[in-house]
C-alpha cells in the first residue's frame, strides 16, 4: 500500500514538474517595461479603435469602459470617434451614456472643462442628432417627491395677535 502511494506521488510530481518546465520553456525573453505613450499617440490609438468599420456594441462599451477607468478626460477627437461608432451601430443610448461618462470625469472642474468639450463636439452632436444629457433632462431628478416621512415645516408664529371676530 505504501509503495503504491509513493508511486502515485512520483507520478503526480513528475506531471507537475513537466508542466512547470513547459511553462518556463514557453516564456519569450524578459518582460519589457511598459512605456507611457505620448498624448497624441494615445489619442490616435483610441481614435483608430473607435473608427474601425467592424466595431460592434460590445467593443465600443469595452473601449469606453477602459477610458472611464483611466485617470484622464478623453480628448474631444476621441469622444467624436466614440460618438460616431455609437451611431454606426445605431446605439443612441450608448452615445448619451458616453457623454454622461465624460461629464462625470470632469469632476470638480465641470464648469471649466465640460463647456469646452461641448463646444468642441457640438458639430458632431448636430451631425449625428445626439442630444446632450442636459437637453434630455438627465441632469435633474425625475419624478422627485418629498418623503412622506418628513414632516412639513412648522407654521411661522407672528408677533401680532389674531384678530377677534
Amino acid at each position: 500500500m505504501a509503495l503504491r502511494r509513493i508511486g502515485l506521488l512520483r507520478h503526480v510530481l513528475s506531471k507537475t514538474e513537466f508542466a512547470g518546465r513547459v511553462g518556463r520553456a514557453t516564456m519569450h525573453g524578459t518582460p519589457q517595461p511598459l512605456a507611457d505613450p505620448s498624448d497624441s499617440e494615445f489619442d490616435c490609438k483610441y481614435e483608430a479603435y473607435f473608427n474601425r468599420g467592424d466595431i460592434d456594441g460590445w467593443e465600443i462599451r469595452k473601449g469606453l469602459s477602459d477610458l472611464h477607468g483611466m485617470d484622464l478626460i478623453p480628448d474631444p477627437k476621441v469622444i467624436n470617434a466614440a460618438l460616431r461608432a455609437c451611431r454606426r451601430v445605431n446605439d443612441y443610448a450608448l452615445a448619451v451614456r458616453c457623454l454622461e461618462s465624460v461629464k462625470l470625469k470632469c469632476g470638480n472642474n465641470l464648469k471649466v472643462i465640460w463647456p469646452y468639450i461641448l463646444q468642441e463636439i457640438q458639430p458632431t452632436l448636430d451631425e449625428l442628432g445626439v442630444d446632450t444629457p442636459e437637453e434630455l433632462g438627465y441632469d435633474k431628478p425625475e419624478l422627485h417627491t418629498p418623503s412622506v416621512y418628513e414632516s412639513p415645516p412648522p407654521p411661522k408664529l407672528s408677533d401680532e395677535p389674531k384678530p377677534q371676530k
